[in-house]
């Protein structure tokens, strides 16, 4: 399905239209779906694009298309909400895991789905039917910690 086709879907479906104003909302989205866009970052990529958007409306856009699961809403603890665009073939919102680094705030993807045998183990032993799980893990990237490790490295040199 094109994007474009499922975002009229999307909105028709739940009762809503498709706006000049959600589709370019949806193309940021769509254009950078490898990334976690702060709802402020969106409004600076939109505005280029047309620059008598505001920024309450990308907000209200935002905010509808996570209550209709267009897209998932993380907090990685950073003072903003960042979203992330759910893909047209899948039918659940299970959200794959998430490395952020303290020192540069990078977001990185863990793709595979690592708790699927303890959340086989909590369904049984709990009785609980388990819909969605968040796992963030904090730390430092690479990047920085070879960063750090020069920086080490020089000043043992200089000494």
């Amino acid at each position: 399905m094109y994007e474009s086709d499922y975002l009229i879907k999307a909105l028709g479906d739940k009762g809503y239209k498709t706006t000049t104003q959600r589709s370019m909302v949806f193309d940021i989205l769509n254009e950078n779906k490898n990334q976690h866009l702060s709802t402020e970052e969106v409004y600076e990529l939109i505005k280029s694009k047309n620059p008598h958007m505001g920024i309450a409306t990308i907000y209200r856009t935002l905010q509808l298309f996570e209550e209709i699961g267009l897209v998932y809403k993380h907090n990685f603890d950073d003072g903003c909400s960042r979203y992330e665009i759910l893909s047209p073939n899948s039918n659940e919102i299970h959200q794959h895991h998430h490395l952020l680094c303290k020192k540069c705030g990078k977001i990185i993807e863990v793709k595979e789905d690592l708790m699927n045998s303890l959340e086989d183990i909590i369904e049984k032993q709990y009785n609980f039917e388990i819909l969605n799980h968040v796992v963030k893990f904090t730390g430092i990237c690479s990047q920085c910690r070879n960063k750090e490790n020069d920086d080490g490295n020089r000043k043992e040199t200089q000494t």
